[in-house]
């Protein structure tokens, strides 16, 4: 398989050389309001704000450099097939009108909501259970009914009063700041309306229950736009890498990663590393003996660089 074109760098600040942890994270408590200590929940909403500048939190940390990016691309690329685009980008018909293809935005965060830890197959046969007993996009419905029959909507999907909470709070918050059960003012693509991706990402994690990789995944597979969520798997193997310092935790992580990868490599490297990160059993467990092409790849950098030096 061929391998991409190169990315064109983004343009970054000159910073000095310095170890992997000059800069530490962003702290989650030691800010106070009037001598009483930040919950958790608002914490993680403020270390979120390092994701909306675009810049990193560990800005003398970098890698991965666009071309370390561009490696680890054509390698998974090559092992597990390229990413097709698959997301449906809204945009204008000839006479101005959006086109049919306007993702629905509530549907695509509640979509994200339930696939969160649990499978694939468990969030979509959730989904479906949830159209199937409210009619599909039926937000009123779903906001309004007894939390026990949303629950049992959501069974299959795992963790169903947690997210049963969160989708009927979200979907009241939404209601009382807008006046309708409706974000499509995020998807909106007409000269003058269209917002900015830090502008729909703060919006979206002001909904309690809505964390920066959430976020993410609604700005990249809903409203295709460049952005890098991080889940489980590619922080796992963003850490075997060396792509983030060891003091990251995964908020942090994503700002950097976000703010290093290439915009052009960001859809492809999020499905690239979680597919190796679901099937290779090399890089799941520490001290494995099974093979893992990633190591392998570090293995042959390391002795190639041995070699020049």
């Amino acid at each position: 398989m061929s391998s991409v074109v190169p990315p064109r760098a983004k343009r970054m600040r000159p910073t000095s050389p310095a170890s992997q942890d000059d800069a530490p994270p962003l702290s989650s408590t030691s800010s106070q309001t009037a001598g009483i200590l930040e919950s958790p929940r608002k914490a993680k909403k403020q270390k979120a704000n390092s994701i909306l500048s675009g810049e990193s939190p560990f800005p003398a940390f970098l890698h991965p450099t666009p071309a370390e990016a561009l490696e680890v691309y054509n390698l998974l690329s090559n092992a597990h097939g390229a990413p097709d685009r698959i997301r449906k980008v809204p945009e204008l018909a000839s006479s101005g009108e959006i086109r049919s293809n306007e993702p629905n935005v509530i549907e695509a965060l509640i979509s994200t909501i339930l696939s969160q830890n649990t499978s694939g197959a468990n969030s979509s046969r959730a989904k479906k259970s949830l159209d199937d007993a409210f009619g599909r996009n039926n937000f009123l419905a779903i906001a309004t009914c007894p939390q026990e029959r949303l629950v049992d909507a959501i069974r299959s999907g795992g963790l169903a009063n947690k997210k049963a909470k969160v989708i009927q709070d979200i979907l009241g918050s939404i209601k009382e700041r807008h006046g309708d059960y409706s974000l499509q003012h995020l998807a909106a693509v007409e000269p003058g309306k269209r917002m900015i991706d830090n502008e729909i990402m703060d919006e979206l994690v002001s909904y309690d229950g809505v964390g920066p990789k959430t976020a993410s995944c609604v700005l990249l597979f809903c409203l295709g736009r460049d952005s890098f969520a991080v889940d489980t798997h590619i922080y796992r193997l963003s850490r075997v890498l060396g792509w983030i310092p060891s003091s990251s935790d995964r908020i942090t992580a994503q700002a950097h990663l976000d703010a290093r990868i290439p915009d052009d490599l960001k859809y492809g490297l999020h499905v690239l590393l979680i597919r190796h990160g679901r099937v290779c059993k090399g890089c799941k467990k520490l001290g494995s003996r099974e093979h893992c092409l990633l190591k392998t790849h570090l293995k042959e950098e390391r002795l190639t660089k041995t070699e020049i030096d």
